[in-house]
């Protein structure tokens, strides 16, 4: 399973969401966008745009090992 998520995602937390990806183990993958929020949308102080994020988003590998990204 591929977890994708904003550090301001006010909809899902994070706090929550990494105990269940260290406890699905091999099956999830954990990436986490700095800055972006439940639709991936980030502020403009962070030195990125929201298609540079799609970007990333769309490299990201496919699920196989637990790994929490950009922590």
């Amino acid at each position: 399973m591929l977890f994708l998520q904003g550090t301001r995602d006010t909809f899902a937390d994070l706090k929550l969401l990494r105990p269940i990806c260290a406890k699905l183990g091999e099956r999830a993958t954990l990436h986490v966008i700095e800055s972006a929020d439940h639709s991936f949308h980030v502020l403009k102080s962070c030195k990125r745009t929201d298609a540079d994020v799609l970007r990333e988003l769309a490299e990201t590998p496919p699920p196989g090992r637990y790994q929490q990204e950009n922590q």
